[in-house]
C-alpha cells in the first residue's frame, strides 16, 4: 500500500530517532540497557498500521541484525486481521523482508534463522500473565518444538546462529492499554525498543523510571518520545471523513431509524451521480437481549414475531422498511430455543471472534451489534450508525463514532453527504442527549478539531438538516494533471539509471552493533561497547517509491520500477542509496516540470450537497439556499456577489472545484472560496489575506489549458489593501483583484467591494 507524505514522515522520524539512540544507548542494571521508547499519538483512520509497518521496515534497513518485532493488539479479530494484513493482504509489501507468524507460532529456528526479520503477532492476553510457570497460556509454556526452554525464554535469549542477540522491537497498538503488569514481563524480555501507538500518549508507571532516565540523561523532551501526526493533514488527505451530523432523539426508534434509511438513500444517489464504487452502509447498536423502553429480558421461549428484544425489533422495522434480509447481519449473542427457532433469513452471528471471518464475509450493508464490534471492526463504507443510549456510557458511544470516521477510498468527493458520519442517538431526555453531546464535543475539540459537527434535537430535522441541496442543475470542470510529456524524460532516466546488481562496494553501507562486556558475579557498572557493521540490505525498488513518494506523488505511476535494476539489495546508508534518493528527485523534478494542469469543459463534476454548520447564512442567487463558516471578508464578498443576477457557489474545502498545484511548495492542491457560471466562462475566486497573497499568488494564478472546447477556467484572488506589482502595499484601504495578464501576475486597485467584484466578473 502506498503511503502518504504525512505518514512517511511519521515513520521516518520514529525510524530514524531510533537509529541515533541505538548509536550509544543507556546502560541498565545486569548488562542490559533502557529501550529506545517512542509513542506514536494519532487519530482513529490515519493508517496506524500502515505508519508503524514501514517503521518497522525502516528499522531493519538501518539495523545490523535482522530484528524480531513483537506485535501486540487488544483483541483477538484486531489480531487475525493484522497477521491477514501482513501475510497476503493490504501490508504485505510493505513489509516484504519480514517472516509473520503467530506468536504461538514462532519456533527456536525462526529465530536462529535471521536471514529476515521476524514478525511475530499475538493478542495482549497472551503475555498477561502474574506466573508465568503456572500460568495457563501456551506462550509460557514449556515444548514448543522446543523442550529445554519456553517460547518466551526463547524470545528472552533471541541469538542467531553466529551467537549474536536480536534487537526485540515491542509495537503495541492501542498502546494507551499497556497495563503495568504487561510492561513488566516486555522488559523483562530486554527489548531493544517499545514503541506504543495510541491517540493518547498515557504511560504505564513501569515504564516512567525508564523515561526519566531518558529525559534526564539524554536530554530527551516529550516532543522527543512522541511523534504526533497532524490531524488537519489526516482529515485533507481524505483519510476520514470531514463532518459529523448527530441527531438526538426523544421519539420511538422507528423514527430515528427511518431518518436513517432516507438518508441513506440520498447518499446512495450521489454516490450513483459521482459514479462511486461502493455502497453506504449503516451499523445499528443496542443491548442485546433487553426489551425496548424497559429493563426487562427478552423471553426466548416465544415465536419470532412476538419477541421484543432490541436487535430483533431494529431488524424487523429495517424489514418492513424495504431493506433486504440478506443485507441484515445481527452480530451479538442473541438467544433462541430450539422450539422458537429464528428465521432463515435472519442472519445471526453469534459466535464473537469465532464467525467474525463468516461475518465479513457476508459484505452486510446493515449490521446490527452490541459492543463487542466496537473493537477491530472497520468498514470506510459505514456513514451511518443508530445507537441505543441504554447501551452504556458516553464513552461507549464516542468509541462507535471512530468506527465509521474512515472515509471510502481516502477521497473527499464533490457531495459533501458523501463526507459526513451520521449519528442518530435515541434518548429519553433531552438533557441526556446533550450531555452525550458536549463529551462528545469535548473529545472530538481536542483529538479532531479540524471535523465540523452538527446536532439536531427533535423529530425533523426541518430546517437544521446539516446539508444544503442545490437549487439548480449545474456542474464543474473536471481538473486533472496531464503527464504524457514527462513520460519520455522520465524513461530515459531510468533506463540510465545505475544497475546495482553485481556492485559489492557501492552497496555497503554501515550500521551499529551493541556489545555487552560485564565481568562474571558483577552486578553493576557494566561496560556497553559498539562495534560498526553492515547495516541490512533493502531493495532499490523500496528506496525509490519511498523518496518519490514524499517528493511527488503521482510520478509514481509513470516509472517502470519491474526490471532487474529495482531488485537489487543495497544496504540503506550506503552510497548507492544517496545515487538512488537522488535519481527520485530527478524523476520528480522532470515530472513537475513537464506536466500541465488542464481542465475538461465537457466533463462535468455535478456539484451535490453542501454541509452547513449552525451559523448558515441564506442567499437569493447563489446554488445552495445556504452556506457558513464565512470570515468576515469572505462574507462580504459573498453578500456583494449575491447582489448580482449570476449564478455562483461558495466551493467546499477540498469540494466541487479542486485545483491541482505542481511546485511542490504547499499543499498539492488549490480549493478556490467561489466559483462563478458566465456566459463563456467560470471564474474560480479566492479571497486571501494580506499575509499570504506574495506567495499564493504565484502559487495559484496560472492560465489552466482546455482538452477541448468549452468555457475557460479563470482563476483570480482578491486582498483587501491595494499593492503595486511589486506586491509591496501602497494604500491600506481599498482591494487588489490578481489575475495572469500575458503570463504574468498583474494586481489591479480598486477603492470599494463592489468595484473589485466588477474587475471579477469581466472576463
Amino acid at each position: 500500500m502506498e503511503l502518504m507524505k504525512f505518514q512517511i514522515q511519521a515513520s521516518e522520524m520514529i525510524a530514524k530517532r531510533y537509529s541515533e539512540y541505538m548509536k550509544e544507548p543507556l546502560p541498565a542494571l545486569k548488562g542490559r540497557y533502557v529501550p529506545f521508547y517512542q509513542n506514536l499519538s494519532a487519530i482513529t483512520g490515519s493508517g496506524k498500521t500502515l505508519i508503524l509497518a514501514d517503521t518497522i521496515e525502516q528499522i531493519r534497513a538501518y539495523s545490523s541484525t535482522q530484528p524480531v518485532v513483537l506485535w501486540l493488539s487488544k483483541g483477538r479479530v484486531i489480531v487475525s486481521q493484522t497477521i491477514d494484513n501482513f501475510t497476503t493482504g493490504k501490508y504485505a509489501d510493505n513489509i516484504p523482508d519480514y517472516l509473520v507468524k503467530p506468536l504461538l507460532d514462532c519456533q527456536e529456528a525462526d529465530l536462529l534463522d535471521d536471514a529476515q526479520g521476524l514478525l511475530l503477532i499475538a493478542t495482549v492476553g497472551k503475555i498477561n500473565q502474574k506466573d508465568k510457570e503456572g500460568g495457563d497460556r501456551r506462550v509460557f509454556q514449556t515444548g514448543i518444538d522446543n523442550a529445554n526452554s519456553s517460547l518466551w525464554e526463547m524470545l528472552k535469549i533471541r541469538k542467531n546462529y553466529q551467537g549474536i542477540k536480536r534487537n526485540l522491537i515491542i509495537i503495541y497498538d492501542e498502546g494507551h492499554n499497556l497495563s503495568d503488569q504487561q510492561t513488566r514481563l516486555l522488559l523483562d524480555l530486554e527489548p531493544s525498543a517499545i514503541i506504543a501507538a495510541s491517540a493518547t500518549t498515557k504511560v504505564p508507571k513501569e515504564l516512567e523510571w525508564y523515561i526519566a532516565r531518558l529525559k534526564k540523561e539524554k536530554g530527551l523532551t516529550d516532543s522527543d518520545l512522541i511523534t504526533a501526526v497532524s490531524n488537519k493533514q489526516v482529515v485533507n488527505s481524505g483519510l476520514i471523513k470531514k463532518f459529523i451530523s448527530i441527531g438526538g432523539y426523544m421519539t420511538p426508534m422507528e423514527m430515528a431509524i427511518h431518518n436513517l434509511l432516507e438518508d441513506l438513500k440520498a447518499s446512495e444517489q450521489a454516490v450513483a451521480d459521482l459514479g462511486g464504487d461502493f455502497l453506504p452502509k449503516a451499523i445499528y447498536v443496542s443491548n442485546t437481549n433487553m426489551l425496548l423502553e424497559t429493563s426487562a429480558v427478552d423471553s426466548p421461549l416465544v415465536p419470532f414475531e412476538e419477541r421484543e428484544a432490541r436487535p430483533i425489533k431494529i431488524w424487523k422495522y429495517l424489514v418492513s422498511e424495504g431493506v433486504n434480509p440478506n443485507e441484515i447481519a445481527v452480530y451479538c449473542n442473541l438467544k433462541f430455543d430450539r422450539r422458537f427457532p429464528k428465521p432463515v433469513n435472519f442472519n445471526l452471528f453469534s459466535g464473537g471472534d469465532n464467525d467474525y471471518e463468516e461475518f465479513l464475509a457476508g459484505n452486510y450493508r446493515h449490521i446490527i451489534f452490541n459492543q463487542s464490534l466496537q473493537e477491530g471492526w472497520d468498514d470506510p463504507a459505514c456513514y451511518f450508525a443508530y445507537i441505543d443510549k441504554d447501551m452504556g456510557s458516553n464513552t461507549q458511544v464516542t468509541q462507535v463514532i471512530g468506527r465509521v470516521l474512515r472515509q471510502p477510498n481516502a477521497t473527499h468527493y464533490a457531495d459533501d453527504i458523501l463526507n459526513m458520519a451520521n449519528f442518530y442517538i435515541k434518548t429519553d431526555e433531552k438533557d441526556v442527549f446533550r450531555s452525550i453531546l458536549e463529551d462528545i464535543r469535548k473529545t472530538l475539540s481536542v483529538d479532531i478539531p479540524e471535523i465540523t459537527i452538527s446536532y439536531h434535537v427533535g423529530k425533523e430535522r426541518g430546517n437544521n438538516r446539516p446539508t444544503a441541496a442545490p437549487l439548480v442543475e449545474v456542474e464543474v470542470p473536471d481538473i486533472i494533471i496531464d503527464s504524457q510529456k514527462a513520460m519520455p524524460e522520465i524513461k530515459d532516466t531510468l533506463d540510465k539509471m545505475i544497475d546495482y546488481s553485481a556492485d559489492l562496494q557501492n552497496t555497503v553501507g554501515s550500521g551499529n552493533q551493541i556489545q555487552v562486556i560485564a565481568e562474571v558475579g558483577r552486578h553493576l557498572g557494566e561496560e556497553i561497547s559498539y562495534k560498526t557493521n553492515h547495516s541490512n540490505e533493502v531493495r532499490v525498488r523500496w528506496i525509490f517509491k519511498r523518496e518519490l513518494g514524499k517528493l511527488a506523488k503521482d510520478a509514481i505511476t509513470l516509472c517502470d520500477i519491474s526490471t532487474k535494476k529495482f531488485d537489487a539489495l543495497i544496504e540503506y546508508n550506503s552510497n548507492a542509496a544517496s545515487y538512488i534518493k537522488n535519481e527520485a528527485k530527478k524523476i520528480a523534478d522532470i515530472y513537475r516540470r513537464n506536466s500541465v494542469i488542464m481542465q475538461n469543459p465537457l466533463d462535468g463534476i455535478p456539484v451535490g450537497e453542501v454541509f452547513v454548520s449552525d451559523d448558515r447564512k441564506h442567499f437569493h442567487n447563489a446554488v445552495h439556499p445556504f452556506y457558513s463558516d464565512f470570515n468576515n471578508f469572505e462574507l462580504e464578498f459573498a453578500r456583494e456577489l449575491d447582489s448580482r443576477k449570476i449564478l455562483w457557489m461558495r466551493n467546499p474545502v477540498n469540494g466541487f472545484v479542486s485545483i491541482p498545484l505542481l511546485d511542490g511548495k504547499g499543499t498539492d492542491t488549490f480549493n478556490p472560496d467561489f466559483i462563478v457560471w458566465k456566459e463563456d466562462a467560470i471564474l474560480a475566486l479566492d479571497t486571501k489575506g494580506n499575509h499570504l497573497i506574495a506567495e499564493e499568488s504565484h502559487r495559484k494564478l496560472f492560465y489552466i489549458e482546455k482538452a477541448c472546447e468549452g468555457k475557460e477556467l479563470i482563476v483570480k484572488l482578491i486582498s483587501e489593501k491595494r499593492y503595486n506589482g511589486r506586491q509591496e502595499v501602497i494604500d491600506t484601504s481599498g482591494y487588489t483583484v490578481w489575475m495572469v495578464k500575458q503570463g504574468c501576475v498583474s494586481p489591479i486597485t480598486c477603492a470599494t467591494l463592489r468595484e473589485a467584484v466588477d474587475i471579477c466578473l469581466d472576463v
